[in-house]
């Protein structure tokens, strides 16, 4: 029971983390009908950023980086919010830019077009931050924000058998954090002006435009959303494992998976990416801890073979048609 307690919360966790970055990716979608693979490289972005800004601002709030991790003193709670603004704003202006310069002129290209120019992006980003004077391509530790306190702990058993089983302060705000965003998101779309012009775009550039609907405003301001939903996702990431790796490592896989959670929940669905984002943690962990962890990418992709099978729009996507 205890073994099955922690996995469950190392899901919700990791969960949180994937359902952030499909929104992302299902959002685009959902209004312009491409995937951005670029998207997994402003999560590292995001989480580079807040690396980045963490060990400029700490050493005015009397973080030492001379003396070692164990030493230091805490800095204030209120920091981790900053970083984690400051790196949504910066990857939300990121996003802007590549929206501008690098898609908005292929909105009416072949849509092979833009998938190369996305994977092109894609790349750029992961070179342009391995160079020495941004980011530079050795792993680097993330300065620790939140402390680690055990907010609750549970022991089954007794005697030698017993096991212990903690809710940890970082869990539960990457939680609380993802749910928060999420929830902001949901309002966003589904109960206000702008999210009803979102929708709009979504189901016709054209006729949205004839109706006053700014498009072009509309599709900036998502791909904005998504990037700064990215660079949560990162700064997450790296509050939960610290060690910051290089875009070409562990991030390009974390991204290909959170773009699995999109498919199996249904692509362009907002609800469906969370689903979907939960529904493979749970695979994943489960999978990795009952069976074998050598194969915890493996349950992934074969759930989303599966699912596919079954019901090819996804769990919450639904066909579409068109009427001649």
């Amino acid at each position: 029971m205890a073994d099955f307690t922690q996995t469950l919360m190392t899901a919700v966790a990791i969960g949180s983390l994937y359902a952030l970055i499909a929104l992302g990716y299902t959002m685009v979608y959902g209004i312009l009908k491409f995937i951005n693979f670029a998207h997994s490289d402003i999560v590292v972005l995001g989480a580079w950023i807040s690396y980045t800004t963490s060990r400029w601002l700490l050493p005015y709030f009397g973080v030492d980086f001379s003396v070692s991790a164990a030493d230091r003193p805490l800095p204030p709670l209120w920091i981790a919010p900053v970083i984690l603004i400051i790196s949504m704003l910066t990857c939300g202006i990121i996003g802007f830019v590549i929206e501008r310069l690098a898609y908005r002129p292929l909105r009416r290209a072949p849509r092979l077009n833009v998938l190369i120019t996305a994977i092109g992006v894609s790349l750029l980003l992961q070179n342009l931050g391995q160079l020495h004077f941004l980011f530079g391509t050795s792993p680097q530790t993330m300065p620790i924000l939140l402390p680690n306190w055990e907010l609750a702990s549970f022991t089954f058993g007794s005697g030698e058998s017993a096991s212990r089983v903690v809710i940890s302060f970082v869990d539960t705000m990457i939680f609380a954090t993802s749910a928060t965003l999420m929830l902001v998101l949901e309002y966003l779309v589904f109960r206000t002006k702008l999210g009803t012009a979102m929708r709009a775009v979504s189901f016709n550039t054209d006729t949205a435009a004839l109706m006053g609907i700014p498009v072009d405003r509309v599709i900036s301001f998502t791909f904005v959303l998504g990037s700064m939903l990215a660079a949560a996702a990162g700064f997450l990431q790296v509050m939960k494992y610290p060690l910051n790796q290089p875009a070409h490592t562990v991030w390009v896989l974390l991204g290909l998976k959170a773009f699995v959670a999109a498919v199996i929940g249904g692509i362009g669905n907002v609800r469906g990416a969370v689903l979907g984002g939960f529904v493979i943690a749970f695979v994943e962990q489960f999978g990795a801890f009952y069976i074998s962890s050598q194969y915890r990418d493996v349950y992934v992709f074969a759930l989303l073979i599966g699912i596919l099978l079954v019901k090819p729009t996804g769990l919450l996507g639904s066909p579409l048609r068109e009427k001649v």
